[in-house]
């Protein structure tokens, strides 16, 4: 109370001697001179001079682009779309195909050796990696206004646009409808259903995902209240891996060891999904990347949004944005920004929809016919409304491996998740500090 009384005191006194101040600075003010009449100015007949416009850009001449992408039909769109630009413009396409995930680590090497591509793929978390190294040119030509803000975010880095948004993406439950006719609303609804659906013997289950992968583990991290790194991402000081949030959302996990008593390594990307085609497996999580090959496998199927965690909060995927990017050691920048201008035009983009199976970044496309009339695309983009975005700077690629082997030794060891978890903290700080 003393310190209450004594605090208005003085913030009475402070107030009484401002006013005072105030007062006396107006009394001793001298009185101010009429300002003197500017001259005006006589008109003249000489001509105004407009500012020179910039020159349009243009390809270079003999240029040529090799472009690296992957095999399958989430690259093939941009291979073809980049031919027909290249026939049109006199520009040589080049395309050599990279998978999606190892295009940044062969530019590390081919690109000061002016072997690498001109233009590239890659996912937006390696984008503080690329700019760490030097490797991509900032993207100057493209309105950010045009794309959903997410993918804009994903591809910026210190105030810099560096990628070309393309697409973006997270996963969600996809579910047999001739196995289970509705998705299920919460995840205790699935674990219900597994007690009679499951016949571990004749390989038959009704869940799977990869659980030692923290990119879809993190689903359940951030439903339950844990983060990778604090104030949006940004903040690798601030690690939330171990946190009270992420402790629950391990032991949930071990929860759904016991409806896919599987070990991590005998749980593969292509095993799930044969077994998902074959109509062994009622559901499983997985991103619209696998849309295309379920369609060909004839599969009677759904897409959900991720049920709700016992919580009452809904699983935060992690959304990833797939961009293009410009090498930084090309010899035909022109021509390189030009083609990702157009490729990441309104007319070209839906193909990563059409063709690629991918929701598109821009925002004119999302309320696109095509994409309006596919409800497994809203699926995906009602999971995208909880979804967070990868954090993209460099210190995010010391956090996969210790999550991967922390992971791993939780499901498989059904240990307690608080002193692995702990470990892996540490893990990944020292490994954060030693790359400073």
């Amino acid at each position: 109370m003393f310190r209450k009384v004594l605090s208005l005191a003085l913030a009475a006194t402070l107030l009484a001697f401002m006013l005072l101040a105030t007062g006396c600075a107006a009394w001793f003010r001298p009185a101010e001179e009429p300002a003197a009449e500017e001259p005006v100015e006589e008109p003249t007949d000489e001509p105004i001079e407009e500012p020179a416009e910039e020159p349009a850009l243009v390809p270079e001449e003999g240029a040529s682009l090799t472009i690296w992408d992957s095999d399958d039909p989430s690259g093939h769109w941009f291979r073809d779309a980049a031919i027909e630009w290249g026939e049109k413009h006199g520009v040589e396409i080049i395309y050599e195909p990279v998978g999606f995930g190892a295009t940044v680590d062969q530019l590390k090497v081919d690109g000061p050796a002016g072997l690498g591509a001109d233009v590239f793929s890659a996912p937006h978390d390696r984008v503080g990696d690329l700019v760490a190294a030097g490797l991509i040119l900032p993207n100057d030509v493209s309105n950010p206004a045009n794309f959903m803000e997410s993918t804009i975010t994903g591809l910026t880095m210190d105030g810099v646009l560096w990628g070309f948004p393309t697409a973006i993406e997270t996963y969600a439950l996809f579910y047999n409808k001739d196995l289970l006719p509705e998705p299920p609303e919460t995840w205790d609804e699935l674990l219900d259903f597994a007690v009679d659906f499951n016949d571990i013997p004749a390989n038959r289950f009704a869940f799977m995902m990869l659980p030692a992968d923290f990119y879809f583990a993190h689903g359940f991290f951030g439903g339950f209240g844990g983060y990778v790194f604090g104030d949006g991402g940004t903040n690798p000081d601030d690690i939330g891996l171990n946190n009270e949030g992420s402790v629950e959302a391990a032991r949930f996990m071990q929860r759904l060891q016991d409806i896919m008593p599987l070990n991590t390594a005998d749980v593969t990307y292509d095993i799930m999904v044969g077994l998902f085609s074959d109509g062994y497996l009622a559901t499983m999580i997985n991103g619209p990347w696998a849309v295309a090959g379920v369609r060909e496998a004839g599969v009677n199927f759904g897409v959900a949004p991720l049920p709700i965690l016992p919580n009452d909060e809904n699983p935060k995927s992690f959304a990833g944005v797939r961009g293009l990017f410009i090498n930084s050691f090309t010899e035909y920048p022109n021509a390189a920004k030009l083609l990702l201008e157009y490729i990441t035009s309104q007319e070209v983009l839906i193909r990563v929809f059409t063709q690629g199976g991918m929701l598109p970044a821009r925002l004119d496309l999302v309320e696109d016919p095509a994409v309006i009339a596919e409800p497994i695309t809203q699926a995906f983009i009602q999971q995208a409304t909880f979804a967070v975005p990868m954090p993209s700077i460099p210190e995010m690629g010391s956090v996969w491996i210790p999550m991967s082997t922390a992971l791993t030794q939780i499901w498989n060891e059904d240990v307690d998740p608080k002193p692995v978890l702990d470990a892996a903290v540490e893990e990944i700080k020292a490994a954060i500090e030693i790359a400073r």
